[in-house]
């Protein structure tokens, strides 16, 4: 069907079902510029498809691959925000939920079924092992809505609303999980927030916010936290009471949206110290950099330090499926201090994302992923290193893991540059790049605090093969961006 036929079918389509909710098998086959201008009339502009200057449709997808609807390939170097870890149309995981669709496709959350109790299990389990704490599980939706769960966890334990949250830390867009998240444009249209959380500056050594350099600073960013409960006057501390207005600090180990920035050696010892000092609870946000991503199943377990809470979801079921969770310490969340009822979602313990998900943590138990994602990982730093003394732009490059990034600059390599960023994104969404007689595009994800940060997420699948494409695309991508 051709463009014009397309169209004139979609507006007989309009004439004919004016007044019903009927939707024509017709527009099944609109072509794509169609399918954009349709899109354009009856789909919510609030949704990120907008960050792009030019969206793209994409049909199916396999591994580290999006094919478009010309079944162009396109690399995937961010995997739906770290969500598809084990790569697309992963077949043990797809088989695990077409089995539960079979089985128990629907079941209120009120009841039970033994995945959502064997998958808990192998949760608090991994917890208990790795931390050496006992505690439970408590299931919703998406990352955000265990946020908010964990926010009202931390209400009932310590009968505080006050929070303290990291600036550059992403923890969702409702209102609660806004009120803890840095970034005031996800705030400012919608009123005032009373709760908002009291922001400190992350451990950004690339770009110290105190222009320090991390050799000789000894945690000079943890010490000003510390020195916030010296005395009264700080506004964080009431040294005759011994009690601070604080109840928890939510942090990242390793900021994903503020751009896969990790802590230093000791920060989060320290941090832990100071709380717990203070009966502040530490909560653990693993939403993005858990399950593997950083090389290790919890990255917290990398940085030294224990969490009262964690929250996590998103690669949990490979995406398949939405269901996220809290891990709480017993003396927390236990049945007499955290009761039925204390939160609710329809869909919060659904049967298809327990089923995946627990085939998911079979995967993890069964793989060697701690090694090989270690290996991946320093195997592809070393390409983005590669890239970086070709392009003096790349201003900074590390990760954790599978967990990457380069930090686009201008050609001083300091100054942040998101126009070189938004560039590159763009050009790799557009399909069009040519390598060995292929035609092939390139998804990227950009973040960081001047949103000059290429966050690279990468399947843990990946291979060695395809990280050299990867190095060899992103290449043409900058070279291309940089020619304007």
């Amino acid at each position: 069907m051709t463009t014009e036929s397309a169209q004139q079918s979609g507006r007989k389509t309009e004439q004919a079902g004016a007044g019903t909710t009927c939707l024509s098998a017709s527009r099944v086959d609109l072509a794509e510029d169609a399918l954009l201008e349709l899109e354009n009339r009856v789909c919510s502009h609030g949704d990120t498809v907008h960050y792009a200057k030019h969206p793209k449709i994409f049909d199916t997808c396999s591994g580290s691959y999006l094919y478009d609807r010309q079944a162009t390939p396109y690399l995937d170097l961010q995997m739906w925000y770290s969500a598809v870890n084990l790569g697309y149309g992963n077949k043990r995981v797809n088989d695990a939920l077409k089995l539960q669709i079979d089985k128990l496709p629907q079941l209120a959350c009120q009841y039970l079924h033994k995945e959502k109790i064997e998958l808990a299990a192998l949760l608090v389990d991994s917890i208990e092992k790795t931390f050496g704490q006992k505690g439970r599980v408590h299931f919703n939706v998406g990352g955000a809505q265990a946020v908010e769960d964990a926010l009202k966890l931390v209400r009932k334990s310590k009968g505080k609303s006050k929070m303290l949250a990291f600036e550059g830390g992403y923890h969702g867009r409702t209102l609660g999980a806004s009120a803890i998240t840095s970034s005031y444009r996800y705030r400012e249209s919608y009123g005032e927030f009373g709760d908002r959380a009291e922001f400190v500056p992350f451990p950004y050594c690339f770009r110290c916010p105190y222009g320090l350099k991390k050799e000789s600073c000894k945690l000079y960013c943890a010490q000003q936290i510390e020195r916030k409960f010296e005395h009264e006057y700080t506004g964080w501390w009431n040294p005759k009471t011994g009690k601070s207005e604080f109840g928890a600090f939510f942090i990242e180990v390793i900021q994903g949206t503020g751009g896969y920035i990790g802590m230093p050696e000791g920060y989060l010892e320290y941090l832990a110290r100071i709380l717990a000092e203070r009966g502040i609870l530490l909560v653990d946000d693993e939403i993005q950099m858990g399950f593997f991503r950083t090389g290790t199943l919890w990255a917290a377990e990398q940085f030294g330090a224990k969490p009262d809470i964690m929250i996590f979801g998103k690669a949990l079921t490979n995406g398949l499926n939405p269901l996220s969770c809290i891990w709480a310490r017993e003396e927390l969340i236990s049945p007499e201090k955290f009761g039925p009822g204390s939160t609710h979602s329809t869909f919060s313990s659904n049967s298809l994302g327990t089923a995946t998900g627990l085939e998911v943590m079979k995967i993890y138990a069964e793989g060697d992923y701690g090694k090989t994602v270690k290996e991946k990982g320093s195997y592809f730093l070393t390409l983005l290193s590669d890239l970086q003394r070709k392009h003096p732009e790349i201003g900074d490059v590390g990760g954790y893991g599978l967990a990457l990034r380069m930090e686009m600059c201008q050609a001083d390599g300091y100054t942040p540059s998101r126009e070189l960023a938004d560039k590159m994104f763009q050009i790799g969404l557009d399909g069009d790049l040519s390598l060995n007689d292929r035609k092939i595009g390139l998804i990227l994800d950009i973040g960081g605090y001047y949103k000059n940060v290429v966050t690279l997420a990468p399947s843990l699948e990946i291979t060695y093969e395809e990280m050299d494409l990867a190095h060899d695309l992103l290449d043409l991508v900058i070279t291309r961006a940089k020619k304007g």
